[in-house]
């Protein structure tokens, strides 16, 4: 999988894609699986000197794999594919005027308290044992970029690097999430609090835990009935109120909260005891899920 985000980095990779005969070899690839050059040229009817640039620009662009098969007399080289997903963006992100935005991965947390079953893990492996809720005490945990936990809360300590002299007028967060059912299971209700600063500014009922499909950019070794995929939802606190993807959850409004550029946020999502439906969460970042995001924050202020 490969998640392409500047134009700079898809050009070669439009190269590469940009003739018959490469789009011939990728094809024969994935249906094949693996070829050797001696069969790939066969079945084009080229000789190997004409073969041999095309696979280059296919290595180049990370699309195929040459490797050496020591089974073979004469250590044989194999070609393979080697990527099954490419993502293109081509918005460019943005930052209105008096705002300031930041990203916090999902392992960054300042506090928390947690109860199974549990999880943290990078992109490349476990940290520790799931369902052992110390490993959300392990120094590894910074570089975590999906937790889940049945009950409990993990709490984000949120840059506001802006003008002294400013009253914060808005603030939002942005983040991929699901309910965490043992195993997964898509009609999984889980009521998930979100407060600030001690105070709760709404809930809003996660439907359940996806794993019906893997996620877009969730690892190839992650287990297929582990968490897949989450929504993703946007909670924004201004004047009016706290709203959940422009759909008012509450009064909570932002001159409620006594926040400004002098006083530390911090921002909590949180399973309670008392919910409803204690249904657990998920928290997706970058690397997993269908977004390949982390926690993202933007402030909007007024300069006074």
């Amino acid at each position: 999988m490969r998640y392409l985000k500047h134009i700079s980095e898809q050009a070669e990779l439009f190269n590469a894609l940009g003739s018959e005969v490469r789009l011939q070899i990728l094809n024969l690839l994935q249906a094949k699986g693996r070829m050797s050059m001696n069969e790939l040229a066969d079945k084009l009817g080229l000789s190997q000197g004409a073969l041999t640039p095309h696979i280059r620009k296919l290595e180049s662009a990370d699309l195929v794999r040459i490797n050496q098969d020591a089974m073979v007399h004469g250590n044989m080289k194999m070609c393979e594919p080697h990527l099954d997903k490419i993502f293109l963006v081509f918005s460019q992100e943005t930052t209105r005027q008096n705002e300031y935005a930041s990203h916090i991965r999902v392992g960054q947390y300042s506090s928390c308290e947690i109860y199974p079953t549990c999880g943290i893990s990078t992109e490349k492996s476990i940290i520790g044992e799931v369902d052992d809720p110390r490993y959300f005490t392990h120094q590894k945990r910074f570089e975590a970029d999906i937790l889940w936990f049945t009950r409990g809360f993990v709490e984000y300590m949120v840059p506001c690097i802006i003008p002294r002299s400013s009253r914060i007028t808005e603030f939002s967060v942005s983040v991929e999430l699901s309910s965490e059912a043992p195993g997964v299971n898509a009609n999984w209700p889980s009521d998930i609090y979100f407060s600030l600063n001690g105070m709760l500014l709404g809930q809003w009922t996660s439907p359940g835990d996806y794993g019906d499909v893997p996620g877009r950019f969730t690892p190839d070794w992650w287990l297929s009935n582990w968490n897949q995929y989450g929504l993703l939802k946007t909670l924004t606190v201004n004047e009016k109120g706290t709203f959940m993807d422009d759909i008012q959850i509450s009064q909570a409004a932002i001159q409620d909260l006594n926040i400004s550029s002098r006083t530390p946020i911090y921002f909590r999502f949180s399973v309670p005891d008392s919910a409803e439906h204690v249904g657990g969460l998920t928290l997706f970042g970058r690397g997993f899920g269908n977004y390949n995001q982390d926690i993202e924050f933007h402030i909007q202020y007024e300069r006074e």
